[in-house]
Parts: structure tokens; sequence; C-alpha cells
């Protein structure tokens, strides 16, 4: 398994229909989830920071097996009024062929040594609650859940979560 900075021809367009056929078939959301994910990648294309924003693919014997985001808050969607110095992981990725290979630890930890580096003091994130093995790689990170909230997204009746990781400390 093997990481490298997104950027080759198909990349994009791989990280939206993966997440829309993956959660499809995984967890039946619909094509809201896919419409999110490719405006969290449109965005990103057109407009990233590279000295603050980053996304990564894992591969596995030349296969896209993965990817993650590090955006800087403000972009992509979030409320531009959050603070100074604050990035967020998105749109984690790990084929299921690839699972269990430490693709997911990997990518997360790609994020998080970036978003470090780059001077953010926090990397937060959201999730939903039936991405069970994704928390499971967020809580050994390092991340805290901060808060829950109930919701209907994507077809389905789901539990939003926050986390967040400190990022002043190691």
């Amino acid at each position: 398994m093997e990481l490298r900075p997104l950027g080759n021809p198909g990349d994009l367009g791989w990280v939206v229909q993966r997440h829309g056929e993956l959660y499809a078939e995984q967890f039946g959301w619909d094509a809201g989830f896919e419409a999110l994910v490719a405006r969290i990648v449109a965005d990103f294309a057109e407009r990233h920071d590279p000295a603050g924003e980053a996304a990564w693919i894992a591969e596995v014997d030349g296969r896209r097996a993965g990817c993650v985001f590090c955006v800087a808050r403000g972009a992509e969607g979030v409320a531009p009024e959050g603070p100074a110095g604050v990035a967020q992981l998105r749109i984690l990725l790990v084929e299921p062929f690839a699972r269990g290979r430490g693709a997911g630890t990997a990518l997360v930890r790609a994020c998080v040594d970036f978003a470090r580096e780059a001077g953010h003091r926090e990397l937060v994130l959201w999730t939903n609650h039936p991405l069970v093995a994704a928390r499971r790689i967020y809580d050994a990170a390092g991340f805290t859940l901060v808060g829950e909230e109930p919701h209907d997204s994507f077809g389905q009746h789901l539990v939003g979560q926050h986390l967040t990781l400190d990022l002043r400390h190691e």
C-alpha cells in the first residue's frame, strides 16, 4: 500500500464515483451523498490552497484503494466564520479490497501530519454513526467526540458525529 498526492488524471472522478457507489451499496445512501462529495471535490479542485490543504490517494498494487482530503475550515461549504488555524478531514474512503491493510490509518495519519505541519491548531471532522470502522480509526488517531445530532440525510435517518483533534500536542 502506498500513498500519493491526489492529482493524477481520473482521481477526482474516482473519488466522487466510489463514494456514491460504496455508500449506496453498504449503507443505502442516495444520490444526495454523491452530490455532496462532488461539491467537496469540485471546490477543492478549483480553489484549494496548497499551503494549508491537501488530498491523498492510497494505492494497492497500482489500484486506487482509498482517499482523504484535508481542507482549511471555511472551504468546501464549512462555515467561514470558523476559527483560524482549523482544518477539516473530509471524505475518507477505503475500498473493501484494501480494508485491513492499514490504508485508512495511513490516510488519516497523512492528513493529521499535514495539518500539523501546515500550522493548523485543530483538525475537525464530521461523520455518521454507521461508519463504525472509520470511527475506530479516528479514535485511534486521538480524535475526541464533541457532539452528536440526529438528522435525515442521504435518504436515511442518521446520527451525525462531530470530532476534534488538538494538533498542538503529539
